[in-house]
Formats: structure tokens, sequence, C-alpha cells
């Protein structure tokens, strides 16, 4: 599973799916995605787009791209589905991002500085909600 992984924060940009994964690795794709789903808590396609949008997060903060431009350029194909999810992950659209950026200051530690601005995942934002 850490190869798919490992793939996935690779080439994160490239169009990747399970099948193509579970070729890489020689399993059925159903597999892959029990697997991946065990060993990692989401699916295999939950993981790759949290990647996506952690790197236009990245994008987004320098200001030099249009929000479609960056979502072509972390791999997504649809706007549509892009704006949704960063939406979703985020908590608020790309364009209101790309204008307000994120709690990051200059000087602040790398390491804090990715906990502020790292998305959250499904799994956390319900567990995040319950408390």
């Amino acid at each position: 599973m850490r190869r798919v992984r490992d793939r996935m924060d690779r080439e994160y940009a490239r169009p990747l799916d399970v099948t193509s994964l579970a070729r890489g690795v020689h399993m059925s794709a159903g597999h892959l995605s029990r697997q991946f789903q065990l060993a990692y808590g989401e699916s295999p396609y939950a993981y790759l787009m949290t990647r996506r949008i952690e790197r236009a997060m990245a994008l987004l903060r320098r200001g030099d791209l249009s929000v479609t431009e960056v979502c072509f350029e972390v791999g997504c194909q649809s706007l549509g589905t892009f704006s949704t999810r960063f939406t979703e992950l985020v908590g608020v659209p790309p364009s209101v991002y790309r204008e307000r950026g994120a709690p990051f200051r200059p000087g602040m530690l790398p390491c804090i500085a990715r906990q502020v601005t790292r998305p959250i995942r499904n799994r956390e934002a319900h567990s995040e909600r319950g408390s």
C-alpha cells in the first residue's frame, strides 16, 4: 500500500485511477481499494484528491495562477469537482481562498504553517464536528 500512496504523492497531477494504480502493484482494483481503506482509513480517490487540494492551496497562495489554471495544474479534469472538493476540505471556495490566503504569516515555523494550512479530511472533519 505504501508504494501506491507514494505514487499518488509523486504523480498527483497525472491522470490516476484505481485500475492503473492496482495494475502497478498486481492487484485487482477492488482489492486495492479495500486494502488501501484498511491501511489509511480512506479510499485511494479521497487520498489523491486531498493531495491535489494541498498542492492547489500552495499554488493559490502564490497568487499568480487563476483558479482554473490551478485546477488543471494539480491534475483535476473538472473545475466543478475541484471547486466542490476544495470547499469541502478547506471550508471556503478556491476563489475565496485565493483572495484571502491562508492564516500563514511570514516567519511562521514551517511545521506550524503546514498544520495551519493543511486541508481537513472527511474523517477528521466528522470527529471535529462531533466534539
